[in-house]
């Protein structure tokens, strides 16, 4: 009798541990933009293949030790790769582990422009300054609502 009651509860450890993996690999899909319902299409139409992400997933909860961590290391990855436009995988969360804690998005840095030339501020003369094509710097005279802000990348 002892053995059946162990072998129940490996196979509902099993089936635990199946359905934590499919929480990861799903975590993963939908940081990645796609909802369950896409999930399930693309892998109906092998656009995904499903169990190529369960091995990864299943090393991910056992490196983190729960479903909560390993979806916080997910998140962190995956805003560090959008940030700066790359793709990523499951594995990237192993290969950045040692770094999540120093893992940072990348800033979104807004620079002034007037006229689409570039600006300068001067905190010693406190004085806004238009940099020309040519590389001349000319005092800025016209309004804060004049300058326009853009995202450099």
């Amino acid at each position: 009798m002892p053995k059946k009651k162990n072998l129940k509860r490996t196979l509902a450890r099993k089936k635990k541990e199946e359905t934590d993996i499919q929480k990861i690999v799903n975590h993963y899909f939908k940081s990645k933009g796609l909802a369950l319902d896409e999930i399930k299409k693309n892998a109906r139409k092998r656009k995904i293949i499903y169990s190529r992400f369960t091995r990864p997933a299943k090393q991910l909860l056992e490196l983190a030790g729960s479903v909560l961590k390993a979806r916080k290391a997910i998140d962190k990855v995956a805003r560090w790769a959008q940030s700066r436009n790359l793709d990523y995988a499951i594995e990237t969360v192993f290969k950045k582990w040692l770094e999540l804690d120093r893992l940072k998005p990348k800033e979104i840095v807004k620079k002034p422009f007037y006229n689409d030339n570039p600006m300068v501020w001067s905190q010693s003369k406190r004085k806004w300054y238009v940099v020309t094509p040519d590389g001349e710097w000319k005092e800025f005279a016209g309004q804060e609502d004049d300058i326009k802000w853009k995202i450099i990348k």
